[in-house]
């Protein structure tokens, strides 16, 4: 009896967790904008969709023959919101009418199944993950779109030189053709946009508002002295420069969006040295280099700010389809992922996008999917509100931890304000950087209120 019990007294050793699960897990966050990095097979493969679907098997496989551990409350919140989503999709699917529309939907729903998929383990693995293993998946997370803004500007280096960096590296791995943008030519000199891996510079100019406003309350609230004071300040000029390289009115249209969003907490630092040294090792180069080149820049800058052009009125047009689209099928719209089918027998233009993220969702889930997504984003804001009240909670405490979290916790709320306003002229929230944005949002508070 004594054996007996000294063999069920001894504590349970559980299994180790296999590697790959969080390789692929980092891996899917430091690569989910490389939108480049693909492969035509049977359709078009993303590497980040490979690391997702891998993170998903592998920690699949892990989970088993363990005990099952309870879930944060979000994860069963955000299983309902994609049963609603999933509900209003396939409602729609009886909307659809072509052989081709089908084939967009069903391509659509498996995308997105995969991406939100992603989420939900993500959010289940990352909640059960002790605090430094947050900071490294935001590390990863805003590494790898800081990785897309290096590729860019090297880009953009050897295209001035006259050669195509795709063709040097990007090519041989994908076996596809892809190149810098280019925007048009002032007396004979090509204006470039670089589209780094994210095959748009639109998109490029958006997703790098993550890094910049995430980062940048986290370095204005670091202690004097702190090791990463000089390293932050240099990489948010660096990203801000980039961001300017793109040329993007959507981009600069989030940034500033986001800005003012940080100035409600931070409005006191807005003159400050911390505040201004980014901005000065931004203006100082660019003040040169639009000094050298005063005429090009002129026609440049006024091509990006003219109202008038078919650039513009293609991103305002697109607004006209949501009455035309509302009188036809208002509750649940022409089906999921079908935008470019509509546009394209409305006006036989192919390959076309609808240049608006809320053109998209009225479109294709109607007023009903409108509404689900509202409450969507309100909750993500509920969400962030609890992560602000938690640092507020710390620094009552007197736990330093708090001089950490209440910046995330605004860098990612002004994120996701300037995102949003991004989409308003063009669409990236479908992609799955957002979704792993998505994650670290929920996570938030989760990982911080153990402290």
């Amino acid at each position: 009896m004594t054996a007996i019990a000294a063999t069920q007294a001894r504590p349970r050793v559980l299994a180790q967790e296999s590697r790959l699960v969080p390789f692929f897990f980092f891996a899917t966050a430091f690569c989910c904008t490389f939108a480049k990095v693909q492969w035509s097979a049977g359709g078009n493969l993303f590497l980040a969709d490979l690391t997702c679907g891998g993170f998903l098997l592998f920690y699949s496989l892990d989970r088993l023959g363990r005990r099952s551990q309870p879930a944060p409350r979000a994860a069963a919140i955000l299983l309902a919101f994609l049963l609603a989503f999933l509900l209003v999709y396939l409602i729609g699917f009886f909307n659809l009418e072509t052989g081709q529309a089908l084939d967009q939907f069903v391509k659509g729903l498996v995308k997105w199944l995969l991406h939100f998929g992603f989420l939900i383990a993500g959010l289940v693995y990352l909640s059960r993950k002790p605090l430094d293993f947050y900071w490294k998946t935001l590390a990863w997370f805003l590494g790898g779109i800081t990785a897309n803004g290096v590729y860019g500007i090297l880009q953009l280096l050897a295209a001035q030189a006259g050669r195509n960096l795709d063709t040097l590296f990007l090519n041989p791995i994908t076996g596809g053709a892809s190149q810098i943008n280019i925007y048009g030519a002032v007396n004979g000199s090509s204006v470039y946009r670089p589209n780094a891996l994210t095959g748009d510079p639109n998109h490029l100019g958006i997703e790098l508002l993550m890094p910049i406003l995430i980062l940048s309350p986290i370095y204005l609230r670091l202690e004097r002295g702190h090791r990463l004071r000089t390293p932050l300040a240099v990489l948010i000029a660096f990203l801000l420069l980039v961001e300017l390289a793109t040329l993007s009115r959507s981009g600069i249209l989030g940034l500033l969006v986001g800005a003012l969003v940080l100035l409600i907490p931070y409005r006191h630092l807005l003159f400050s040295r911390l505040a201004l040294l980014p901005l000065a090792l931004v203006a100082l180069p660019v003040a040169f280099e639009v000094y050298r080149r005063r005429h090009f820049f002129d026609v440049v800058i006024r091509s990006r700010i003219q109202t008038g052009g078919s650039s513009t009125s293609a991103h305002f047009g697109v607004y006209d389809f949501i009455p035309q689209v509302l009188h036809q099928h208002p509750l649940f719209g022409l089906g999921f992922n079908n935008f470019s089918v509509y546009y394209e027998f409305v006006t036989g233009k192919t390959n076309w996008g609808p240049h608006s993220y809320y053109v998209m969702l009225i479109v294709e889930g109607g007023l009903v999917g409108a509404a689900l997504f509202a409450v969507f984003l309100w909750w993500l804001f509920l969400r962030l509100s609890v992560a602000r009240r938690l640092g507020q909670a710390l620094a009552a405490a007197g736990d330093p931890l708090a001089a950490r979290l209440r910046p995330l916790a605004w860098g990612m709320t002004a994120a996701l304000v300037g995102t949003l306003a991004s989409n308003a002229f063009y669409l990236t929230i479908p992609f799955l950087y957002f979704y792993v944005f998505v994650m670290l949002v929920l996570a938030t508070p989760a990982v911080f209120s153990e402290r």
